[in-house]
């Protein structure tokens, strides 16, 4: 897949989605709780300093990790293992305390996505900044608009932009507003009542949220929405680029000659063509990611207290969605930069 990745992957994206970032986060998350637990003085502060150092100089196993996956289903039991083989004797039962693997696993992801979140925004403003211009030199020209594939009425070029950016301005402040409702911690201890923290549970949480930048939230172990609200944002960026992209393909047509496309991809047997390839993926990828979201909403039913099947249809799904709304975006600016309305 490493060829197709060049077309429709994203490297920045999947960087931050990677094993070693998810890792990264865990461990970020682990320190956060044993820090929050010695400022709500459930443990010593001096095991949360040991706990600070263990984690500072961890080196993973990665073979290890693969086994403890494959053997229990998730990371961390393995991951808790390596950490606590570093701490001291006497503070090695603050390490995790309290804690389960879905606390982890759950509030890592918010942590990844927080990144993820940043880098779609920075792309967005691009784009809405690259439709700013063409709406500057080229707003004022006519254009046929079409409906239901057929000719209708003259109207602007500025028309069409608008159909474009407006539906993205939502989704730039939809990302901002992930910030605050759905990039949550997640602290619920086994089976998600916090009964587990010995009533230090709210206060070790707000703590957590802190000294992590992620909203404060009672615990989510079993109410999927926040994930699935984030994968269904991530397909309407895809799906609104995919617009554009659609656009653009019609209008680029040889009899329709609307717009003009800069560097556009060659044939093997046709030297004279130059076929939108930045369009056409475009449509690809808001058709995958609209499938991909009614994937990511059957993770809605989630059995009792944690499904494991659940759990793992969301992992197969939602960064596959992130990649996906990142090449969008990608691809989206590289067509806009193209795009000439002669």
């Amino acid at each position: 897949m490493t060829l197709l990745s060049a077309l429709v992957g994203d490297a920045e994206i999947e960087a931050l989605l990677a094993d070693e970032a998810q890792i990264a986060a865990m461990l970020a998350f682990e320190r956060a709780l044993a820090d929050a637990s010695a400022e709500a003085g459930w443990v010593a502060a001096e095991a949360a300093a040991d706990i600070g150092i263990a984690i500072d100089g961890y080196v993973p196993d990665w073979g290890n990790l693969r086994d403890g996956i494959a053997r229990d289903g998730v990371v961390v039991p393995a991951l808790v293992s390596q950490l606590r083989a570093r701490v001291s004797a006497p503070h090695r039962a603050a390490l995790h305390r309290g804690a389960t693997s879905q606390d982890v696993i759950d509030t890592a992801l918010m942590l990844q996505l927080h990144k993820v979140t940043a880098v779609l925004e920075a792309r967005l403003r691009s784009i809405l900044q690259r439709l700013d211009q063409v709406w500057a030199t080229d707003g004022h020209r006519a254009l046929m608009a079409h409906t239901r594939m057929q000719v209708a009425l003259p109207f602007t070029v500025a028309a069409k932009l608008a159909t474009w950016a407006d539906p993205l301005r939502r989704h730039l402040a939809a990302l901002d507003a992930a910030r605050g409702d759905l990039l949550a911690v997640q602290l619920g201890g086994p089976v998600g009542d916090r009964s587990s923290f010995d009533g230090f549970g709210d206060a070790i949480a707000s703590g957590v949220a802190d000294r992590l930048g992620l909203a404060d939230a009672l615990p989510w172990h079993a109410a999927r929405d926040r994930v699935v609200a984030f994968g269904s944002l991530m397909a309407l960026i895809s799906g609104g680029l995919g617009k554009i992209g659609a656009d653009v393909a019609l209008m680029a047509q040889n009899e329709v000659a609307a717009v003009r496309l800069t560097g556009g991809g060659g044939s093997s047997a046709m030297a004279h063509k130059s076929n939108p390839v930045n369009a056409e993926v475009l449509v690809s990828l808001a058709r995958y990611n609209a499938g991909l979201a009614g994937t990511l909403n059957q993770a809605l039913v989630h059995e009792n207290e944690r499904s494991g099947a659940a759990w793992t249809l969301e992992w197969l799904t939602l960064p596959a969605m992130a990649v996906a709304a990142g090449a969008s975006l990608r691809l989206g600016l590289a067509l806009l930069q193209q795009l000439h309305f002669d």
